[in-house]
């Protein structure tokens, strides 16, 4: 049987766990390794799409971070219960003409005994910005390199 501590019940504390765990499980950009932390039979809302199971999963997160280049994701806890945990997050990404976004989002999710995400819920509106602009950066960006 396939498990992902922390279990539901959440506390506080396995509930930052989780979605310290899906931050960075997002920020590797690798759809198989996400796609792990949901139920086979996963469903999702993701703006006006709707995705069943772990192969769609992989599916569109393969199209997503061909189209998000340079994905770069930031999830805060809003609250918690019981198997249910709901976040807010931003992240930053570039389109192939280097034209630069900030998404933001809430997202719902609930998850089964074994500690996989059964049910993704997402609303995610994009901004927008110049390059100088952005929040998330690393050691290896130029304008980082400059300072």
């Amino acid at each position: 049987m396939e498990q992902k501590p922390p279990f539901p019940p959440f506390t506080l504390e396995t509930a930052l766990q989780k979605v310290q765990m899906a931050e960075d499980a997002w920020n590797s950009r690798n759809p198989e390794k996400v796609s792990k932390a949901y139920t086979v039979g996963t469903e999702w809302r993701n703006r006006d799409q709707f995705i069943n199971g772990r192969e769609e999963v992989v599916a569109f997160l393969t199209k997503k971070w061909e189209k998000e280049l340079d994905y770069r994701l930031k999830k805060e806890l809003w609250t918690f219960n019981d198997n249910k945990i709901a976040v807010r997050f931003e992240y930053e990404w570039h389109d192939k003409a280097g034209n630069w976004f900030r998404s933001y989002g809430n997202e719902l999710w609930e998850f089964d005994a074994q500690g996989l995400m059964q049910r993704r819920f997402a609303s995610i509106n994009d901004v927008p910005v110049r390059s100088e602009e952005r929040k998330f950066r690393d050691e290896t960006d130029p304008l980082v390199l400059a300072c």
